[in-house]
């Protein structure tokens, strides 16, 4: 395989990234073991089965990883690539067979976002992918949001529960934060918001994937959303539209 740097094409990179999710859909379509791992609560096993998998694939190229399931492994510097990634968003979802988790891959360099893909595993067939100025697309599709701009009229999507009705049209919680962020990316949702925290591999490739798509995003304290620490954690905010943005995030005060 091809070393990957930063001096790679952004089709190189993506091309690793598909290959990445292929070997992770080779895992899971072959599991038969949706028992939890007993490392840590809402592990499963085959979270570690697809992220060695993913590892695999990824060390190969040369490529550093910031894991939900390993932490930080390999070397980056300013040449050099990292892979932020969840190998299965979702996972509980997947263990009981509803059709709605995923590979989350954002490869980062010293810039920041370089290239990303989300991947539907449930049949392997939807893929939301991004390059840094190249545009967001879902299956080869170029993407946008919405041009919804009042929370009255917004569907939006939500990790958590608010504690009263925050006013909008309606609400949708389906369980896997990366394929959630990728419908406001592509109009399905207007608005994505999290009502506690998560960490960057729940979030980072979706993020970049609406910034490019030209969705307003951001972070709940106004921190920086680019996070390659594993115990680092953070809120984003993402909306259609600059002004429902600003209605969204007020959302957060309700919790």
């Amino acid at each position: 395989m091809t070393r990957i740097t930063t001096a790679s094409s952004d089709a190189d990179i993506l091309g690793v990234l598909h290959e990445t999710a292929d070997a992770v859909f080779g895992v899971l379509n072959a599991n038969t073991d949706w028992g939890l791992s007993g490392k840590r609560a809402t592990q499963y096993s085959v979270d570690l089965r697809a992220d060695a998998a993913a590892l695999e694939v990824l060390h190969a190229a040369g490529i550093a990883v910031m894991s939900e399931e390993s932490g930080r492994t390999g070397e980056w510097n300013d040449d050099s690539i990292i892979v932020v990634m969840d190998p299965l968003d979702g996972s509980t979802n997947a263990s009981r067979r509803v059709p709605w988790y995923a590979t989350a891959l954002a490869a980062v360099d010293s810039s920041g976002h370089r290239a990303s893909l989300v991947a539907n595993q449930f049949t392997n067939e939807n893929r939301w992918t991004a390059t840094r100025g190249g545009g967001a697309f879902h299956n080869g599709e170029r993407i946008r949001p919405s041009k919804c701009e009042r929370l009255s009229d917004a569907v939006v999507g939500i990790s958590g529960i608010p504690k009263k009705h925050p006013g909008w049209a309606q609400f949708r919680a389906m369980g896997a934060a990366a394929l959630d962020i990728c419908l406001v990316a592509q109009g399905t949702l207007d608005a994505w918001v999290d009502m506690s925290s998560h960490g960057a591999w729940d979030y980072m490739a979706s993020v970049h994937i609406c910034i490019e798509a030209g969705v307003s995003v951001g972070e709940l304290g106004s921190r920086d959303l680019i996070v390659t620490q594993h115990g680092e954690r953070r809120s984003p905010v993402v909306a259609a539209t600059p002004a429902l943005f600003e209605q969204v995030r007020l959302i957060r005060e309700l919790v």
